[in-house]
């Protein structure tokens, strides 16, 4: 039981950061969402929207983020 409560703990600490650094991206003008190559689609009854760009922007930064510090804590 210890145990998850640990990973709920790290998972709430990992949200935090992945929070915060969106609200850094919104507050220094980052287009994050607004990408070229993200699908935005309107019509009369509703909307569609499908972040694809921003989502492998987030996913390669990320990961590049993690491969680093997982090479710093190795050595």
């Amino acid at each position: 039981m210890e145990d998850f409560a640990r990973y709920l703990i790290i998972g709430g600490i990992v949200l935090i950061v992945v929070g915060g650094g969106f609200l850094l991206a919104a507050r220094l003008g980052l287009p994050l969402g607004h990408l070229p190559g993200d699908i935005h689609v309107e019509w009369e009854g509703g909307s569609f929207y499908l972040p694809v760009v921003t989502s492998v922007t987030v996913s390669v930064i990320l990961t590049l983020v993690l491969n680093l510090i997982v090479r710093l804590l190795r050595k």
